[in-house]
């Protein structure tokens, strides 16, 4: 399918949310020396399978930290209030929220995705990868559809290929604290 390894990031402006004020972001600023794990949700609220995949970065945010990695990221084809909201939905620190306003950059990657048959007009294939000094050294491609949990683009892969060796919180431990965040709303 779709492999980006070894190839730099494409070069965007990001549309961010800083303090209820709009400001912007390079991919630059967000890749350039230093280890990033970002992964891509179609959007936010796309509830429950979005929600299982922000909860693993969430929940394994220190064992990556303690790993090497400096920032995890969430990319999705939004506009920056709405992924805004959803963060805070979501109560998660421990992932920075990358509003692709236009898709620019989830085009740049080969990731776009045309739902308009679903309502959601176009969106990003779920996906994770390591990046290094804005360079793609490792990415894992979800094959099949949107409406399934995330089985290679989750982060006890993207924790795996970092440290196959790192003892990782128990996943069911993880899916426990999903069902009681869903049961909760």
């Amino acid at each position: 399918m779709f492999n980006c390894e070894g190839q730099r990031v494409p070069q965007v402006i990001f549309q961010m949310l800083n303090e209820e004020e709009p400001s912007e972001l390079s991919t630059a600023d967000l890749f350039d020396h230093k280890v990033v794990v970002a992964f891509a949700v179609p959007g936010a609220f796309t509830d429950p399978h979005s929600s299982i995949q922000l909860l693993g970065y969430s929940k394994y945010a220190p064992v990556f930290y303690r790993n090497g990695v400096d920032e995890i990221l969430c990319l999705a084809v939004n506009d920056p209030f709405s992924l805004a909201a959803w963060a805070k939905s979501e109560g998660s620190d421990q992932v920075r929220f990358i509003p692709d306003v236009n898709g620019d950059f989830t085009r740049g990657m080969g990731m776009l995705i045309n739902l308009t048959h679903k309502g959601m007009g176009y969106r990003s294939r779920r996906y994770s990868m390591l990046v290094r000094d804005g360079i793609i050294t490792k990415m894992f491609v979800e094959q099949e559809s949107l409406d399934m949990v995330p089985v290679v683009s989750n982060a006890a892969t993207m924790l795996n290929s970092i440290n196959p060796e790192v003892k990782k919180p128990e996943q069911t431990s993880v899916l426990m604290q999903m069902w009681r965040t869903m049961l909760s709303d």
